[in-house]
């Protein structure tokens, strides 16, 4: 089978694959052989990109952040819908609908809360998709979309133009893993599912976007050239049979089986993947619907119920404190059980002290409780009715209650964070961060080992790994001491990295990579960057206060001292090899973009680096030059746009000559 046979096979067997995973619930291929064949993919593409398809399942993963996005007119408007709030209400609307017509049947369908958008093909291709907006103009986010893969790039036997409009959203699991990230990190939690796919969506960095793991069901036809249905129901199934994601629906034609389904869809709501906030009742006969007409804000023919909020009380019996894996101090309120949306409560999050302190939430309290956006059980209001007499306002622990280390506030005096650089509860983050490719890249530790070895108590802090030996790691391979002695050497030549890079895995407060680097520079070895003072410290170009009172402080304290004691005799190099001595780039910062072939894109930042210059990740007005390889895509043209002078690789290669 020759290249492209194989890129041709490998899309449409992987194309395949997503849709009976992502659409139909129903996967073919292990998660591991679909990775496996991903990349065999990504490796065909590269070596052959004039070969890849548009529609390659490779693109999935987000193109190059964009720096806004374009408006977008829709050709039919994305008109919403009237709310009702009672079912009354609702049956006041079915029946005028009724009353004049012999039969009318109606679609119920589950309300998604999520973000509604439109779908454009174009021959079958997968052209542009673009938010709601006010109905008539959205915003264009084609290439967020294309992360979601519920969405077929490709139709098969589709109409020469097709839009259809579904609603992206974020499924309840992937909700609670982003907050619970954004719990672990420090930042704020988001609201609900909703506001996470809004979020998502718009994120400029399509990267992002695919990190989060959208979906989406498809529920309207808005335009579709040369094919016609009488029914709304029977656009569904066409849909269905060009693998789209529609949204589940009953067609019924009385009141009493309309009420009975909505209550249904109600009961069932915790078994849904997603997040829904209501029921929508449409007309499913497309003439009537002409018929019936619209206002100028609503169609005529169709209503969205919407549920009513559930808010029970209980009472507050402890509070407890998790550490994350950031070191984020979290408190959770431990509640008497409490049947709500579904499920039986047990805890409530309290968010930070800040929000203890509002509320005035106390153990012993009768509280309301509610669960936001229908995932997060979260406390609303304290019944001071009910208050027990010597309850006690509570505070946080000023000492980490895992490690017992120092705690400190973050900047913005919201979170709570533990100062212990080898506290447990940030064990297996503390060391995936080190063993990271741009800190001491350690190839062969990936997590699942990490997890391994933390539960055997083979590694309790970072420096544990330089103590490991072929005894301690062999049976955690199937071969043995064939993987374990490859690991062991490759532990044993991460010895040998710069210091720059040590200095980043130590994982000390917003000190990123390129801050290791020019502390590595600026101090020549680890030794001197410990004794710094605070003001020496803010000397050093992009080094602010805040950041020197963390590198100054982290040095200080015993754990910190601790781990670099053991590094120190397992032999780690405490030398920078990139000092500065030749300074032609002070002054200057570079955008890369594109594919180089004399280097990576790493090596290439490092030797602007090693020169006094600063590699960027974005092309802005402060951009000196924008190197440009193979392939290149908006970096260039915004370059172009704001007049900053282009390099091609030879031409940077010369400068660095």
């Amino acid at each position: 089978m020759n290249p492209k046979q194989r890129i041709e096979a490998l899309t449409a067997l992987l194309t395949e694959a997503n849709y009976r995973y992502y659409v139909l619930d129903d996967p073919t291929l292990q998660d591991f052989e679909y990775d496996r064949l991903l990349r065999e993919l990504e490796q065909l593409e590269a070596e052959y990109p004039e070969l890849a398809s548009p529609a390659s399942p490779t693109k999935r993963v987000g193109g190059e952040a964009l720096s806004q996005f374009e408006k977008v007119r829709h050709p039919v408007p994305l008109m919403s819908l009237q709310d009702v709030f009672s079912l009354n209400e609702l049956n006041d609307f079915l029946e005028k609908i009724m009353e004049s017509r012999e039969h009318t049947e109606f679609s119920v369908e589950p309300k998604i809360d999520g973000l509604s958008v439109s779908l454009e093909y174009v021959n079958g291709r997968f052209l542009r998709g673009a938010t709601r907006g006010d109905g008539t103009v959205g915003e264009d986010v084609t290439e967020n979309l294309k992360t979601i893969r519920a969405i077929p790039m490709t139709l098969e036997n589709a109409p020469s133009r097709l839009i259809v409009r579904g609603e992206v959203f974020m499924p309840k699991k992937r909700f609670e893993m982003l907050n619970a990230h954004q719990e672990e990190e420090g930042k704020p939690l988001f609201a609900n599912p909703r506001n996470a796919a809004a979020g998502s969506l718009r994120q400029l960095d399509p990267k992002i976007a695919a990190k989060r793991g959208l979906d989406i069901y498809i529920f309207n036809v808005q335009l579709a050239e040369g094919v016609s249905f009488p029914t709304h129901s029977q656009w569904l199934e066409y849909l269905k049979d060009l693998k789209f994601k529609v949204i589940p629906y009953t067609k019924l034609d009385s009141l009493e089986a309309i009420d009975a389904q909505i209550e249904a869809i109600h009961n069932h709501r915790d078994q849904l993947t997603c997040d829904i906030d209501g029921a929508v009742v449409k007309v499913d006969d497309l003439a009537q619907r002409e018929q019936l007409g619209e206002t100028a804000k609503f169609p005529r023919w169709a209503a969205a119920y919407k549920y009513p909020p559930e808010i029970k009380s209980t009472l507050v019996e402890n509070i407890v404190v998790q550490v994350g894996r950031t070191g984020v101090l979290t408190p959770k309120a431990v509640v008497r059980p409490v049947r709500l949306a579904g499920t039986t409560v047990t805890n409530a999050t309290l968010h930070n002290q800040d929000f203890i302190t509002q509320r005035d939430i106390r153990i012993g309290d009768t509280v309301l409780i509610r669960k936001a956006g229908e995932i997060i059980p979260e406390i609303l209001e304290v019944d001071l009715s009910k208050r027990p007499e010597g309850t006690q306002p509570y505070q946080l622990p000023e000492q980490c209650p895992i490690c017992g280390a120092a705690v400190e506030k973050d900047e913005d005096g919201a979170f709570v964070r533990c100062t212990g650089a080898e506290c447990p509860a940030q064990l297996a983050r503390n060391i995936a961060h080190f063993v990271s490719r741009d800190a001491m890249d350690i190839d062969g530790l990936g997590s699942a080992i990490v997890e391994n070895l933390i539960e055997r108590n083979l590694i309790k802090s970072p420096a544990d790994i330089y103590y490991l030996t072929l005894e301690d790691i062999s049976s955690l391979w199937k071969s043995g001491s064939t993987a374990a002695k490859k690991l062991l050497s490759a532990i044993e030549a991460s010895k040998r990295q710069d210091l720059g890079r040590l200095i980043y895995a130590l994982g000390i407060r917003q000190v990123g990579a390129k801050t290791g680097k020019v502390l590595a520079s600026a101090f020549g070895n680890l030794d001197a960057l410990m004794e710094a003072s605070q003001e020496e410290l803010t000397q050093i170009p992009d080094i602010g206060a805040v950041t020197a009172a963390n590198i100054f402080e982290w040095f200080r304290r015993e754990q910190g001292r601790h781990l670099v004691e053991r590094l120190r005799q397992a032999g780690v190099n405490f030398q920078s090899n990139h000092v500065v001595t030749d300074d032609r780039f002070a002054g200057k910062t570079f955008v890369l973009t594109g594919t180089l072939n004399q280097f990576t894109r790493e090596e290439a930042a490092e030797k602007i680096e090693l020169f006094g210059g600063k590699a960027a990740g974005s092309v802005s007005k402060k951009t000196s030059y924008v190197v440009v390889g193979e392939n290149a895509g908006s970096k260039e043209r915004k370059a172009r746009e704001l007049g900053i002078p282009i390099l091609t690789e030879d031409e940077f290669l010369k400068l660095l000559q």
